[in-house]
């Protein structure tokens, strides 16, 4: 059986892409050449579904949230505050798994922070 070797890209829709594209490279990092092409660190990549009526995503009408593993999830809710960012105020801990943290972007999109344990 032929299998994915991860994940390939995610695609969002944005009224302004430019500036929602500047909010992820110059809020979160994001190192990503004029293709969009992000080389990111090795690590582990989590795959899960919830159920419909999960309120974890933030609004209802957003149907997937994005994940990206940080180093130190304190200094990087920091520095998203520091530029403004609608952070939230209560991270998450699960033992043998990590740290969780959120922050919504300019266009609502909820994405999750994580510290792995």
């Amino acid at each position: 059986m032929e299998r994915v070797l991860g994940i390939g890209g995610y695609f969002m829709r944005a009224g302004d892409p430019a500036a929602l594209g500047a909010w992820y490279r110059d809020c979160l990092g994001m190192d990503v050449d004029g293709h969009g092409v992000w080389q990111q660190e090795t690590g582990p990549t989590v795959f899960a579904t919830f159920e419909s009526g999960t309120d974890y995503f933030g609004a209802r009408t957003q149907r997937t949230m994005l994940n990206f593993r940080v180093r130190d999830l304190d200094a990087m809710l920091a520095q998203l505050r520091a530029q403004g960012a609608d952070v939230a105020e209560e991270t998450q801990e699960m033992d043998g798994v990590g740290r969780f943290g959120w922050v919504t972007d300019p266009e609502g999109n909820r994405v999750e922070l994580w510290q792995p344990a």
